[in-house]
């Protein structure tokens, strides 16, 4: 399994349209073969940062995903909503072991 975590600082106005497109996102994401887990989350201290926990069952899933339709769709709403680059973190999962998830 590779995990990544995204991190993501949105425009202050932004948060609520930010955070229903990457619902409709993180849904659909769900729904490919590749992915087993796709998580969103908001930071308590601070609405405007996010979390994406993405779980790959291949090393071949990240790119697939990044030529979906929704996925897209989400860079082409979201990108201008954000405050600053976003950045992600690789890593390979020790545990579970791989057919835990």
């Amino acid at each position: 399994m590779l995990i990544v975590h995204v991190q993501i600082r949105v425009k202050p106005e932004c948060v609520e349209a930010f955070k229903a497109a990457t619902l409709a996102n993180a849904s659909a994401s769900l729904k490919e073969p590749g992915i087993a887990r796709f998580d969103f989350c908001q930071r308590s201290d601070d609405p405007t940062r996010f979390v994406l926990v993405e779980a790959y069952r291949t090393e071949e899933a990240p790119a697939a995903h990044k030529q979906t339709a929704h996925y897209a769709a989400w860079r082409k709403v979201a990108d201008p909503m954000m405050a600053e680059t976003r950045s992600g973190v690789w890593m390979k999962s020790l545990y579970p072991e791989d057919a835990g998830w």
